[in-house]
């Protein structure tokens, strides 16, 4: 019989690549797995349940309080239809003369909600009791919190209950030190919580040794490597004709989220150096309107382009048009810092030679294989003598993309997820927690 495995995981799941495949390969395998993820209310195509395979189902939590959804609503209407708001308004004023204490209370309470940061706990105060509901309701032999976030609702329903249940730490990321998470709070929680998990997973070994100073043991790794993709079709998505482009013009492709930190602005400022070629930027995020207005006081809409976040199973369609990709992430943390970085694997899949921030994973891979250049990516020259060293010299430039063919025999999930299923095995025949 298959054992029963409850994930978590706080997004949509329409993009997140590493946690499909680790769902992927466990429901081929010996288990069958739940995801409890989060409903997205903008997406009215995105359902509340999917069955991806018999043995892998997702279930998305709805993400506002009704209460909430509620007021909103009414606030809405009172906002928009005047002679309603003043309506609303008399009678409230006639209420406070009545029942001043409970009217006082309630005004306070509808700021709170409304104007202050305890709208946002209450909507994740919300979602979590909702993934713990969810994860309740069957009886589960092992739970799997993908990063901090998840990891409270993964060890209630985990150790809080009279049998007690498996638990996996799966940190993507470095929580104690990323952009974002300041607060020492996330330090003393994972601090706390990651005595009580069977077993942790990190991303790389630059990653599994901080944590062993932090915390005195050193966790499992899992490369994100992406599918070997065998028998490629080809197939590209029409970049070029959608921006009216050359047939032989070359793309310099940056694909990702557009955030803090990943030495975007740095790249659109030495875009102006590059010998020749389109800079492309795919993906949305927080800092695109400012990159967009950049680009338009810098003039360089014949020099830099931009198209909205795609479906993941779409994105090798755009990465194939790539003559050059660019991993140019900041030293804004350690998160930052110790990355192995998915989209650096997914160009060596489609074979695109890369200019990358000379950072440990990154460089180990990047020089180590001879995939690409290695530049200092807080500097926009040195990412502009980068793209044109490979411009200015085509053997060296098919000389990495051999490597990258070659390379991604070996940086492939197909390889890479024996090692996730292993941590499940060792788990299931541990009697005792190996991370206390």
């Amino acid at each position: 019989m298959k054992k029963q495995v409850c994930m978590f995981v706080w997004n949509h799941f329409t993009n997140d690549a590493r946690v499909l495949r680790e769902c992927t390969a466990l429901s081929d395998s010996d288990f069958a797995v739940d995801l409890i993820c989060i409903d997205d209310p903008n997406n009215t195509g995105l359902p509340q349940y999917e069955e991806r395979n018999p043995n892998f189902k997702i279930y998305r939590v709805k993400r506002y309080p009704d209460l909430l959804l509620f007021i909103q609503k009414m606030y809405r209407l009172i906002y928009k239809y005047k002679t309603l708001g003043i309506m609303t308004l008399l009678i409230w004023v006639l209420l406070a003369f009545i029942i001043p204490s409970i009217i006082i209370l309630l005004s306070i309470f509808l700021i709170l909600l409304l104007k202050t940061k305890c709208r946002v706990i209450w909507i994740r105060g919300s979602i979590i009791f909702r993934m713990v509901g969810r994860g309740f309701i069957k009886d589960y032999d092992i739970y799997h919190s993908n990063d901090l976030n998840t990891l409270p609702q993964g060890f209630i329903c985990s150790k809080i209950r009279l049998k007690k249940r498996k638990l996996i730490y799966d940190s993507h990321e470095v929580q104690t030190s990323r952009t974002g998470y300041d607060s020492p709070v996330y330090g003393y929680l994972e601090a706390f919580l990651i005595k009580r998990v069977e077993a942790m997973i990190v991303e790389n070994n630059t990653r599994a040794k901080y944590n062993q100073e932090l915390y005195g043991f050193y966790p499992y790794v899992v490369h994100n490597y992406p599918v070997k993709k065998n028998g490629q079709s080809g197939e590209k998505a029409p970049i070029r004709e959608l921006f009216g482009l050359p047939k032989d013009e070359k793309i310099l492709l940056y694909q990702g989220g557009i955030q803090t930190g990943r030495g975007l602005e740095n790249l659109i400022k030495a875009a102006p150096l590059f010998k020749e070629g389109t800079l492309v930027l795919i993906g949305s995020g927080k800092i695109k309107d400012e990159l967009q207005k950049m680009v338009d006081q810098m003039n360089l809409h014949h020099k830099v382009k931009f198209i909205p976040k795609v479906p993941i199973v779409d994105l090798p369609k755009y990465t194939r048009n790539a003559y050059i990709g660019f991993q140019v992430l900041n030293n804004v943390c350690f998160n930052h810092y110790s990355a192995s970085s998915n989209k650096l694997f997914e160009y060596m899949m489609s074979g695109v030679p890369v200019v990358a921030c000379s950072f440990p994973e990154i460089k180990r891979v990047v020089e180590g294989e001879g995939t690409g250049l290695c530049i200092d990516s807080h500097d926009p020259l040195s990412i502009a003598k980068g793209v044109n060293y490979i411009l200015n010299y085509p053997e060296e430039y098919q000389r990495m993309q051999k490597n990258c063919i070659a390379a991604r025999e070996r940086y492939n999930w197909d390889i890479e997820k024996n090692q996730f299923l292993s941590v499940y095995e060792t788990v299931i025949k541990s009697n005792k927690q190996p991370n206390q």
